[in-house]
């Protein structure tokens, strides 16, 4: 196959180098053919103006001949001695349109005005032979005497790019010089048209086999990539590779060296073994056309260790549910389906097809729109809107004081059932005068409870981490003092939220997790939620302020003592043994004490200041509109709004 492609390919450029010469040859005639065709009238008048200059010298022909008076008198000159009629000559060509007045002013100074410069009126559009493109270009002719001019000329053209062709004085040499011009063209023509087709031939044999090559090179790149990632034996006999690979794939792999070693026919079969090493496996996680989109989102922003457990699990739901709550609205929930369900109904069509970059990333999030808009239909029946618009399904707990509502943006609603909204939000509120208090206040402390509860879990991940490798260090002395400073801060704001609303009071949670820290012995008065507050608070802020230096301190004095205990086993263990081999195992098990405890000090100012970030930046959720509430907590904080947000003026 290498042999035919290097025919293929010198044939190809051999093929390509002489159209290009064809072409650059063909542009060449074409533009002395056109010098042939506009300047045969030109020369035919000047030289009919010649001669009558030379039998009737006092007559002038021309008023534009008198702009060059050194000229007529070398014309004149010639007629009375014709042995200097040699000195007169002439150069015919094309020039750029746009360079024409440059190069005729400088003809003129060059030649001090003893020249006779003609171009033809109309320029035309030819192919340029150097470069093949369409340039804008007219026919020239000019007329000087002497030797000196003919090198300034030619010169001058030389420095503008101007294409100089012969032109006979003769009228019948033209006249065969137009007829072998024209010939030639036909014949270049149809050369021309003879190696298109040629190329066209070669071409479509290489589309019929270019899908059978490519897999070849591809499978043929393959395996040197592969060849190049082993390592020769000590003997050179024979190639190892080492590597990882899932358990449950070992049969496999020995399946697939067994048929290899047949498929080839070779003497020496593979061997395949297992090694014992200490070094940390890989990460690494079966995934499918469904999962595999969202462990890419988790893998963007760090790679679990081995055998620790994968958020990307989690993230399956808790992606698009976020999406969901941040643009819940079941008509837009719709139409993110329909396009879904399109591109999953499709997939084989698009997997096949070579798509752009805009194409490919929504057709490998495919499942992840799927699942963002069953999630938004399901948020946007909560929010009670349809493309922004609420919709009345069930009798609404309030009402209008007047008829057409034109009063409900200014006075409020009136309450007149006690029973809430069955499903979602009442879409009375839409439009009201108490619509943003009310909305705001719900969208605020549902984002903190989300955020809380998703970094708990965050939590919990650790803590089976923990469990799973039997480390009693990261239990005690990262999960337990996380746990408690999460919670004694955001974990108690959470369970404040959650009694207010049952409660029904009028309580400012902003005030009391400020003072809480700046006063702690300062009553609360009215902000007062349930008995014993203010100790409790207390103990929290003790609590947090315990659990800094719980993260900080013990782990890394405790994996130095752990240290120390193992290299004085291991001393003890090879009492009877080398100094080399003692030397060796205080290598392997080197401990550098401060940058444990640097990094742990990193980890827990980490920690500290994210509780905050992090659990600020669920309020996100609130910025993009977070109208979401589970239909329980809809129902019951419906119920409570009446007693929540009275005025003389309506319903808050």
């Amino acid at each position: 196959m290498v042999m035919k492609l290097t025919e293929l390919e010198t044939e190809l450029l051999e093929s390509n180098c002489n159209s290009e010469k064809l072409k650059r040859s063909y542009s060449e005639l074409m533009e002395m053919g056109l010098v042939l065709h506009k300047t045969s009238t030109s020369f035919n008048s000047a030289r009919r103006t010649a001669d009558i200059q030379r039998r009737q010298p006092d007559l002038i022909v021309d008023a534009e001949d008198v702009n060059h008076p050194f000229l007529l008198e070398q014309v004149h000159e010639a007629s009375i001695n014709p042995s200097k009629q040699a000195q007169l000559g002439f150069v015919a060509g094309l020039v750029v349109n746009s360079k024409c007045h440059s190069f005729e002013r400088i003809l003129f100074h060059a030649t001090r005005g003893n020249m006779y410069f003609k171009r033809s009126t109309q320029a035309d559009f030819v192919a340029d032979p150097a470069s093949g493109e369409q340039v804008e270009k007219v026919v020239f002719i000019v007329f000087f005497a002497g030797e000196r001019a003919r090198l300034k000329i030619t010169k001058i053209c030389e420095t503008f790019g101007v294409n100089r062709y012969p032109f006979p004085e003769d009228s019948a040499r033209q006249g065969l010089m137009k007829v072998e011009v024209s010939t030639r063209l036909s014949e270049l023509q149809a050369t021309l048209n003879s190696g298109v087709v040629h190329r066209q031939n070669v071409f479509t044999n290489l589309g019929y086999n270019l899908d059978h090559w490519i897999g070849m090179v591809r499978r043929e790149k393959a395996v040197y990539c592969a060849l190049n990632m082993l390592s020769v034996d000590v003997t050179s006999k024979c190639l190892v590779a080492e590597g990882w690979c899932p358990v449950k794939t070992k049969p496999q792999i020995q399946d697939a060296l067994q048929r290899a070693t047949v498929d080839s026919n070779s003497q020496l079969s593979s061997i395949f073994h297992v090694v014992q090493t200490k070094e940390s496996p890989p990460t690494f996680y079966e995934t499918n056309k469904f999962t595999a989109p969202f462990q890419e989102i988790v893998n963007a922003y760090g790679v679990a260790r081995y055998q620790e457990a994968n958020p990307g699990c989690f993230t399956i739901v808790t992606f698009p549910f976020l999406f969901a709550v941040m643009f819940g609205d079941w008509g837009h929930g719709i139409a993110l389906l329909s396009a879904a369900l399109y591109l999953i109904l499709k997939e084989n069509h698009f997997e096949s097809k070579k798509l752009g970059d805009f194409m490919t990333m929504a057709f490998g999030g495919r499942y992840i729109i799927l699942l963002m808009s069953i999630f938004s239909i399901y948020t946007g029946f909560i929010y009670n809107e349809f493309f922004s618009v609420p919709i009345f399904i069930w009798d609404s707990a309030y009402s209008c004081r007047e008829n057409d509502c034109s009063d409900a943006s200014r006075i409020g609603l009136v309450k007149w059932s006690e029973l809430p909204y069955p499903f979602g939000l009442d879409p009375a509120w839409h439009g009201s005068r108490t619509e943003l208090p009310f909305t705001n206040s719900l969208k605020m402390k549902m984002s903190v409870l989300m955020g809380v509860s998703q970094l708990n879990l965050g939590l919990m991940l650790s803590w089976w981490n923990a469990d799973f490798n039997h480390s009693k260090l990261d239990f005690w002395y990262q999960f337990v003092p996380q746990l408690l400073f999460l919670n004694s801060l955001f974990g108690y704001l959470s369970m404040l939220i959650v009694i207010k609303w049952c409660q029904g009071s009028k309580a400012d949670l902003y005030h009391v997790m400020i003072y809480m820290f700046l006063s702690p012995s300062e009553p609360l008065g009215e902000n007062q939620l349930f008995w014993g507050q203010n100790y409790f608070q207390r103990m929290l802020v003790m609590i947090a302020l315990a659990a800094v230096p719980w993260m900080l301190f013990p782990k890394p004095f405790k994996l130095r003592k752990l240290h120390e205990q193992r290299m004085q086993g291991r001393i003890y263990g090879v009492l009877g043994g080398s100094d080399t081999e003692s030397v060796d195992l205080e290598h392997e098990e080197e401990f550098n004490f401060n940058e444990i405890f640097v990094h742990q000090m990193i980890h827990t100012i980490e920690f500290v200041l994210g509780t905050v970030s992090n659990t600020a930046s669920y309020l996100r959720l609130w910025a993009l509109r977070f109208n979401f509430c589970f239909p329980l907590i809809c129902k019951f904080y419906n119920r409570k709004a009446s007693k929540c947000y009275k005025s003389s003026k309506g319903v808050k």
